[in-house]
């Protein structure tokens, strides 16, 4: 059964938030939520790669990252204690990474480097609310979106704030992935969010000696599952070490490491993704017009 995310009623702040947030939304063209069903699947890689690849293509970019009780965005970008732009008219943008991609967390909000985010539901969809509301994000040609694992407070917050948000699963070749994979496929379905495709990351291995992919943790499982449920497959991922290197050294991979093997699948997956976006805002659009032209009828 397809459900409708409830939204906030009868609160006159909260409708004139909403109201706000459809406002800023309609500046930014394409909204994606990176999600996963599961935890170390490298959700957080998929997506910082993305956004960064989509801002070499000469997109705007924003990268919003709404795990709240584990900001890895800020660390992976190198921007730990970036600063948000305080404008001269009051208000408040996302931290810059570069021209061309910004991005917002919860990090640089925190008194402490180390300091807990000991929240519960209702604290937290006010914050991921308010990256949207407080936050002047402008005109944006893609927002991408970090979401935790699962389909807890956080995705279904996004769902709820951002209804037009398409998703990207991230899964491993495993099984044991492939099994919390399907919850998150549910959840999109159940909450009227449409999927661009899935992604597998961590299929196979880059050999640090030869370069060659070698199968390690297997390599076909997220494709294969994509063709059983009809969902299209945006491309895979091979592990490569310096994947975590880079990360941690907060230089993403397709930045560093430009003609490497893994860059390029990072670069096919940017292109699915984008191809699938404007397929999906086409059939949408038809979709839309072919309803009107019913009730006109």
């Amino acid at each position: 059964m397809s459900v409708k995310p409830d939204s906030p009623m009868g609160n006159p702040l909260l409708d004139e938030q909403d109201k706000k947030i459809r406002e800023k939304l309609k500046q930014i063209d394409n909204k994606i939520m990176v999600m996963s069903g599961k935890g170390g699947v490298g959700k957080s890689t998929v997506s910082i790669n993305l956004a960064i690849g989509l801002s070499l293509q000469n997109f705007y970019v924003g990268l919003l990252d709404v795990d709240l009780h584990g900001p890895n965005v800020p660390k992976m970008l190198g921007v730990e204690r970036g600063e948000l732009q305080r404008r001269p008219d009051g208000t408040v943008g996302p931290v810059y990474y570069s021209p061309n991609l910004k991005f917002m967390s919860v990090e640089p909000l925190l008194p402490e480097r180390n300091s807990a985010v000991i929240w519960r539901g209702p604290l937290k969809m006010s914050a991921i609310r308010q990256f949207i509301y407080d936050i002047e994000w402008g005109k944006l040609d893609y927002l991408v979106i970090d979401a935790p694992p699962g389909t807890g407070d956080e995705p279904m917050t996004v769902a709820q704030t951002i209804p037009e948000a398409y998703a990207v699963v991230v899964t491993t070749p495993q099984e044991v992935s492939l099994l919390d994979v399907r919850k998150s496929i549910t959840f999109c379905k159940q909450v009227n969010i449409p999927i661009l495709g899935i992604v597998e990351n961590m299929s196979g291995m880059v050999c640090p000696h030869c370069g060659k992919v070698i199968d390690v943790f297997k390599r076909g499982g997220g494709q294969k599952l994509a063709e059983e449920l009809g969902i299209p497959f945006l491309g895979s991922i091979p592990v490569d070490p310096r994947i975590v290197t880079t990360g941690d050294a907060g230089k993403p991979m397709i930045a560093s490491y430009p003609n490497s093997h893994t860059a390029e699948a990072f670069e096919k997956l940017i292109q699915n993704v984008i191809n699938a976006t404007q397929s999906l805002n086409a059939k949408i659009k038809q979709e839309k017009g072919s309803e009107k032209q019913k009730q006109e009828d």
